[in-house]
C-alpha cells in the first residue's frame, strides 16, 4: 500500500476534503468578551479606578439627598500612606473610606489594605464590584462593606495576615514591619443596595 508524503496510510479523500472545508468552531463569545474586558481593565486600571470612584460618589450623593435629604461633604487624601481614599461626612459622622474595585466577573477572593486605616475615626472599606454594560454604555455596582458602626473604629488589623504590594514585596514601615493586611471576601458584609450602604456608613434610615 502506498503511503502519503508524511509516511502514513492514506485516508478517505472525501473525509479529508470535508475536514479542510469545515471552519474551526468559534470560541464562546461570552468567554472571549470577558477576557477582552479583563485585558482592557488591566491596561487602563487607573482610569477604571477613577471612573468607578466618580460614578460611586454620584450615586451615593444622589441617594443621600433624594432619599434622606442629607448632604455629603467629600474630602480626598493627598498622601498614599494614610490608608484611605476618601473622607466623607454626613449625618454627624466622618468616615475614612478605602475604596476597592473589581469586575463582578472576577474571582477576587480577598483585598489588601493599609492597617493605618484602623486608626482613623470610623475607618472602613467599601468594595465595589462593577458590572459593565457595553450595550447601554453604563456601569452598575454591587457592594461589600468592612467596618464598624458609625462613630466607631474598625477592629484591629493584627489578627489578619500580612499582605504584599503589587511588586511582590511587603509594604513596610520604618521599623521594617509590614503595614498591609489581607481581608478575605467572607469578612465583608454584603450590601443590599445604596440605601443599605448609607445606613452602614452614616446610620441613615428611611
Amino acid at each position: 500500500m502506498k503511503r502519503n508524503f508524511y509516511g502514513t496510510k492514506p485516508t478517505n479523500p472525501d473525509l479529508e476534503v470535508q475536514a479542510i472545508m469545515t471552519p474551526p468552531r468559534p470560541k464562546s463569545r461570552k468567554r472571549s468578551t470577558a477576557a477582552a474586558l479583563k485585558a482592557e481593565s488591566s491596561l487602563h486600571s487607573t482610569f477604571y479606578e477613577n471612573m468607578t470612584e466618580h460614578v460611586f460618589l454620584s450615586e451615593l450623593i444622589q441617594e443621600a439627598w433624594f432619599g434622606f435629604g442629607e448632604k455629603i461633604e467629600v474630602l480626598r487624601s493627598e498622601v498614599d500612606d494614610s490608608g484611605y481614599d476618601l473622607a466623607l461626612e454626613c449625618n454627624g459622622t466622618l468616615r475614612h473610606i478605602r475604596l476597592k474595585t473589581s469586575s463582578a466577573e472576577a474571582q477576587t477572593a480577598r483585598q489588601t489594605i493599609n492597617a493605618a486605616l484602623a486608626k482613623k475615626p470610623s475607618g472602613c472599606v467599601v468594595w465595589i464590584l462593577r458590572d459593565e454594560d457595553r450595550y447601554n454604555r453604563r456601569m452598575s455596582f454591587t457592594y461589600r462593606f468592612f467596618g464598624a458602626k458609625p462613630g466607631r473604629r474598625m477592629q484591629s488589623m493584627r489578627a489578619f495576615p500580612k499582605g504584599k504590594n503589587a511588586k511582590g514585596g511587603a509594604t513596610r514601615l520604618k521599623n521594617g514591619h509590614s503595614n498591609s493586611r489581607v481581608i478575605a471576601k467572607g469578612r465583608f458584609k454584603k450590601v443590599r443596595n445604596m440605601g443599605h450602604l448609607l445606613e452602614l456608613l452614616f446610620g441613615l434610615k428611611p
